[in-house]
């Protein structure tokens, strides 16, 4: 399991002589404070956490006070003590400082151990690579699997494919209305709100809420960013189109797949395709439940397709494969994995009428993968699919 073993990771590195910092991040609601907690309870070394996203922060200021009473600990005690700084997004020109206590805490020989939590990866990497170089090491939490929702709460597949990848909103999904209100105002309003617009420029703060909605009703789509600017009926350009994209990635909500074609240039210029990165931002957002969606053979096959998509990419942090579509003409797959030189074709068969159409043939004469893997229909089911990891298809 990704989190079991995240988990025993900072654990480990906790209990190193020196470690660097610890930076742990993800969207929100994916369990990094409560993972963070269960470290802290299993390290015998003593510690101390604060929060940024408590009322009445006072910045920099704030920031030097909680990391004075780790210093203290730390004298006080004769050991290394645990400083675990939770939102530290939130402080403005938070890296600058952390880098100057670090650093003096380094030349003094003061043992403070650093964990830092933010639910803004963009905001925060870029934090770490402005300041921090060479000082931390980063855990990215991705959204749950489906083999952690069912060992977590005992779901089975329709369940997580339709309620998708929230722990928080886990015990809601008996009682829709409410799990749908708490999916639209705890995690996809306030993500939108105070991890996207708030920490970051946005000059149109309507259109980036429309392409999220735009990137929900189409997951699994090709749609080319001038299509785009004609549904959002904005007079925007393609290249802020493509940076709210990558903000709303970098939050965990919906990102654009590039297409495969073996050449760079020709890539980057590719339309994306539009893919959620948990498929309860579909649901949340649908006026049918559970039960109706898979009465629905068309909608049920969007939801499969991209909680397949949503799999992949959620389990592509920290490796070094990348993840593509391929499309010539009709001719289409629907997901491409490569790792160096090598390419894994993968197609999708989840009961939509779309499913007839051709492309595996004509991409393994172009291109000749190692392997190509039919999941759904007549091939890997969608849940053994599901429970394995990307490299295992190499």
């Amino acid at each position: 399991m990704i989190k079991r073993t995240m988990y025993h990771a900072l654990l480990d590195r906790l209990q190193e002589e020196r470690a660097f910092m610890q930076v742990v991040a993800g969207p929100r609601q994916v369990g990094k404070t409560t993972l963070v907690r269960q470290v802290l309870e299993a390290c015998p070394q003593p510690s101390h956490y604060a929060s940024a996203d408590e009322p009445g922060i006072n910045g920099k200021v704030w920031l030097r006070q909680q990391w004075e009473v780790a210093r203290i600990k730390a004298g006080q005690q004769q050991q290394p003590v645990v400083l675990v700084l939770d939102e530290i997004q939130k402080i403005t020109d938070w890296s600058q400082v952390v880098k100057q206590l670090w650093d003096e805490d380094s030349f003094r020989r003061i043992q403070v151990k650093v964990v830092l939590l933010g639910s803004a990866p963009l905001l925060i990497q870029r934090g770490l690579t402005e300041s921090l170089a060479g000082r931390f090491e980063l855990l990215h939490l991705p959204h749950w699997s489906y083999a952690e929702m069912r060992e977590a709460f005992g779901w089975d597949l329709n369940q997580y494919i339709f309620f998708g990848g929230y722990p928080g909103a886990a015990p809601l999904i008996s009682k829709h209305q409410r799990w749908q209100r708490y999916l639209l105002d705890s995690l996809i309003e306030t993500t939108i709100s105070r991890d996207i617009l708030l920490m970051t420029r946005v000059d149109k703060p309507a259109l980036l809420r429309r392409l999220f909605q735009v990137g929900c009703s189409h997951s699994g789509q090709i749609v080319s960013y001038q299509k785009m600017i004609g549904q959002l009926q904005d007079a925007g350009n393609t290249t802020t189109l493509a940076h709210y994209l990558e903000l709303l990635a970098a939050a965990g909500m919906v990102t654009g797949i590039q297409k495969y074609s073996g050449s760079l240039i020709r890539q980057r210029a590719s339309s994306p395709k539009l893919q959620v990165m948990n498929t309860a931002l579909i649901s949340a957002q649908g006026t049918g439940t559970l039960k109706t969606a898979l009465l629905e053979r068309d909608q049920w096959g969007r939801l499969v397709e991209s909680a397949v998509g949503a799999h992949l990419i959620n389990s592509l942090y920290g490796s070094e494969l990348r993840l593509w579509y391929w499309r010539e003409g009709n001719n289409e797959v629907d997901y491409v994995l490569q790792r160096g030189d090598e390419l894994v074709a993968i197609e999708v068969k989840s009961g939509r009428l779309r499913d007839s159409m051709p492309g595996m043939a004509a991409f393994v004469k172009q291109y000749a993968p190692q392997r190509t893997l039919l999941v759904g229909q007549q091939g890997l089911s969608v849940a053994e699919f599901l429970q394995l990891q990307p490299e295992q298809l190499f």
